[in-house]
């Protein structure tokens, strides 16, 4: 049973006298920009408190105090996931963890002892003091916190190469539904006593447990890049050509736009893309000079042969990095032409030129403009839908559209999400992705580890079906 805002107030004394008022906000003012992250869940609720945390034991205190009450936790963030996973719960407590910003790098052993509320681009900036390097690199690298990336197993531009964030955590701390704080792992690269819980809490999205602190695996620092981009007349050649090259070598980048991201971002950037073509690959090699020129000279051969209309190749760092940046703000550009719905479905690298041909033939069906961007390299893609919510019409063919792609991401052999998560968004598919044996296992881990749960409820497993907890 949750509380409404106005019945937990004075339940909420013996928090605020435990971690202060300058921790605890009960303010619904000041509470408002905690309700949503970048989704925009129009079902967040307003809850009774949120909670800064600044410690393990702040958590801890939280927990222990809402698992007495059944009050409902929802762990928080930079607030960027694109899923409603941070979504708030009517008279729960958000427990932010912005404040949790602390960064300490080992050198010897090639490691950082991170807390969760640290900015991704910290975490490589303070590897990079030390010619070290944090690979994982989602667009939103800026402004997305470790945490977050985490919770949802976060990947990005350089994941085709390097791999995504459990690639890298070796440890965690980890508090439990019941305010136990529990060690996973640690800064050993072989580990195998024992389950892997660590893996468990990476990509759960915050409904097994808080994760206070993190250890992560860190690797020298990557070589300057060499960038190629080529832009194609159709689809089919794109992904052809992405076949071809994924199929005979490892980029260190592989990432792909179509034609409305190709025009929002130069309506953006105004660097001269090409607006006629239906879709543009951005690769880098960062392998040793010599090396990276013979493999950026065969990609644009693989190029060449799949019809590519045009093929720019530069070592010049800077020339490249602004293609990067170019792909990177996809999404905010596509944002500047409406409300969006953002998918995040993928399928096997063979079956990419299926989806994105049939992503084009949903958005012409619906009358619904949808770009797509995509971590071309591993078959994930973004599928951004674009409506006016003021046009009820369009707004419904938009969300039936949402719903056709993951559909078709299901019968292609794909993913619902890759990583951005479930949340709440997407949850109404999770069962027709899993299955009902992979689901009940879900559900049996959730109520082993969260019975009564309050530990973000409402995120990637339906309510109804963990209400049962004997």
């Amino acid at each position: 049973m949750t509380q409404t805002p106005t019945q937990g107030t004075q339940d909420l004394q013996e928090l605020i006298d435990a971690l202060g008022t300058e921790k605890v906000i009960t303010d619904p003012a000041s509470m408002d920009k905690y309700r949503w992250d970048r989704a925009h869940d129009p079902d967040a609720g307003m809850p009774a408190a949120v909670v800064r945390a600044q410690s393990t034991d702040d958590v801890q205190t939280v927990v222990r105090f809402a698992s007495g009450r059944r009050i409902p936790v929802v762990p928080r963030g930079a607030g960027s996931g694109l899923s409603g996973g941070s979504t708030a719960v009517a008279g729960g407590i958000v427990l932010a963890m912005e404040q949790m910003r602390d960064i300490r790098i080992e050198p010897l052993t090639r490691t950082a002892v991170v807390q969760p509320g640290a900015f991704n681009a910290e975490v490589k900036a303070a590897a990079a003091e030390h010619g070290l390097w944090y690979p994982p690199d989602p667009s939103s690298f800026e402004i997305c916190s470790i945490g977050g990336n985490i919770a949802t197993n976060a990947g990005g531009l350089c994941c085709v190469k390097y791999g995504v964030t459990t690639d890298y955590v070796l440890g965690l701390t980890v508090v439990l539904a019941d305010g136990r704080a529990v060690q996973l792992g640690g800064p050993r690269l072989k580990d195998v006593a024992g389950l892997d819980l660590t893996k468990l809490f990476i990509g759960s999205e915050g409904t097994l447990g808080v994760i206070t602190e993190i250890t992560l695996r860190l690797i020298p620092a990557q070589r300057p890049p060499t960038t190629l981009v080529a832009t194609f007349p159709t689809l089919d050649d794109s992904t052809a050509a992405v076949l071809a090259i994924s199929s005979q070598m490892r980029p260190s980048m592989l990432e792909f736009m179509d034609n409305p991201t190709i025009n929002a971002v130069e309506d953006a950037t105004k660097m001269g893309l090409d607006r006629e073509a239906a879709a543009m690959l951005v690769v880098q090699s960062d392998e040793p000079a010599e090396f990276a020129a013979e493999e950026i000279a065969a990609i644009e051969k693989l190029c060449q042969q799949h019809n590519a209309s045009e093929v720019f190749a530069t070592s010049d760092p800077e020339e490249g990095e602004a293609f990067v940046v170019a792909r990177r703000m996809a999404i905010p550009a596509v944002e500047q032409k409406g409300s969006l719905l953002l998918e995040d479905v993928g399928v096997p690298l063979p079956r990419l030129g299926d989806l994105v041909s049939g992503i084009a033939e949903i958005s012409q069906r619906r009358e619904v403009v949808i770009a797509v961007i995509a971590h071309a390299g591993d078959g994930n893609t973004h599928p951004l839908l674009v409506f006016d919510p003021a046009d009820e019409d369009q707004a419904q063919r938009a969300h039936t559209a949402y719903g056709e792609v993951m559909d078709l991401a299901i019968e292609l052999g794909g993913t619902i999400t890759g990583e951005h998560g479930v949340g709440r968004l997407k949850r109404p598919w999770l069962a027709d992705y899993l299955g009902e044996d992979a689901l009940e296992l879900n559900h049996r881990i959730k109520k082993a580890l969260d019975p009564e749960n309050i530990l973000n409820p409402g995120a990637v497993l339906d309510p109804a079906a963990l209400t049962d907890n004997a």
